[in-house]
């Protein structure tokens, strides 16, 4: 029988399912100075001071009147207490994408394998950062693994029913029921197992990033 490496190729499928081509545009930086300056509730006259520079000079800045130096721009970073590079970068933060899928109960995709019964949850949103699934843990030796499984990112454990073990690369096995839980680095080796008498089900959340 096939051993089991379930988990690093679900992970790598959502990856590329979630793969998609991104157009980003031009940032204007007068508007970048500009928010940032409003952000902190300052006034031109306010940001200019902080700057170092003339208040005509941050206007001409924010209009795009004028191309600010080197020298200007590690003012305006240094008086916005920001790295000369953020004045570039949009905050990711500041994107409210409100996205939402529902997943009903017993629905989702089936990825069973010879240890888990895994059900990939929302999958209708591509770029996820996270996974998450529901997984009916029928492992019930580390042997039927085919040594530890890793992979990138973190990992969120949550017992749904029965008991389960866990084991990790640096740490002892651990017996977890029903309502506990664990969050481990999923680079580290770790497989489980139920030690129930029928199959633990498990939900499952790895980090994509």
């Amino acid at each position: 029988m096939t051993k089991d490496r379930s988990q690093p190729e679900i992970i790598r499928i959502a990856r590329e399912s979630g793969r998609e081509e991104v157009h980003s545009e031009p940032l204007d930086l007068g508007l970048r100075v500009r928010q940032l300056r409003k952000d902190r509730n300052w006034t031109l006259e306010q940001a200019a001071n902080a700057a170092g520079l003339a208040r005509s000079t941050l206007s001409k800045i924010e209009n795009g009147n004028m191309s600010p130096t080197y020298d200007a721009l590690k003012k305006l970073a240094q008086g916005l207490s920001i790295s000369v590079p953020q004045l570039f970068t949009p905050p990711q933060d500041e994107r409210i994408t409100g996205r939402l899928v529902h997943t009903a109960h017993n629905t989702g995709v089936d990825f069973p394998t010879v240890t888990y019964e895994h059900k990939l949850l929302a999958e209708g949103l591509t770029q996820k950062k996270m996974l998450p699934y529901h997984t009916r843990v029928r492992a019930r030796d580390v042997g039927e693994f085919d040594g530890w499984v890793r992979h990138d990112g973190e990992e969120f454990l949550y017992v749904l029913t029965g008991v389960v073990r866990l084991f990790t690369e640096f740490y002892e096995p651990i017996d977890l029921r029903r309502g506990d839980s664990a969050y481990y680095d999923a680079a580290m080796g770790h497989n489980l197992i139920s030690v129930s008498e029928d199959d633990a089900t498990v939900l499952w959340v790895t980090s994509l990033g």
